[in-house]
């Protein structure tokens, strides 16, 4: 559930490589009452940006990571560097893709919501967010 209190919104962290994505998904989630930080994965994978700094510095409740091709790679990079570092500690992560059927193909299941083509179903993204945000 979005938060109630306007002073105090929810942080989410939207890390993608596409700036028009990021813009498009941080509209809807400020639309519904989320604070947004934007990171980019090829930033942080190239060490152009400290991703631990990102996560200090902004505290996010949930991340909206996505994979893109090379699928397998980014997978493995976002497995073995980012997920359970400390600085993610208590914070949740959405996962998205533009093949879901390949991503899962390469490296098995991972609940990751594909996001392909414009539109692409963002009340699910929302509803994906809502839900981590209020697990916490």
């Amino acid at each position: 559930m979005p938060p109630e209190n306007k002073t105090d919104p929810i942080t989410v962290a939207v890390v993608n490589s596409s700036e028009e994505v990021v813009d498009l998904i941080r509209e809807v989630l400020e639309d519904n009452g989320f604070a947004t930080v934007a990171g980019h994965v090829p930033d942080f994978k190239r060490g152009r940006a400290d991703f631990d700094q990102f996560m200090q510095q902004h505290k996010p409740r949930v991340v909206v990571w996505d994979i893109s091709p090379p699928y397998d790679d980014n997978w493995a990079y976002f497995q073995q560097e980012i997920h359970d570092r400390p600085s993610c500690a208590g914070c949740r992560f959405v996962i998205t893709t533009t093949n879901h059927r390949v991503l899962t193909r390469l490296v098995g299941e991972t609940g990751a919501i594909e996001i392909v083509g414009k539109p692409f179903d963002l009340e699910l993204l929302l509803k994906a967010v809502m839900q981590d945000a209020a697990e916490r």
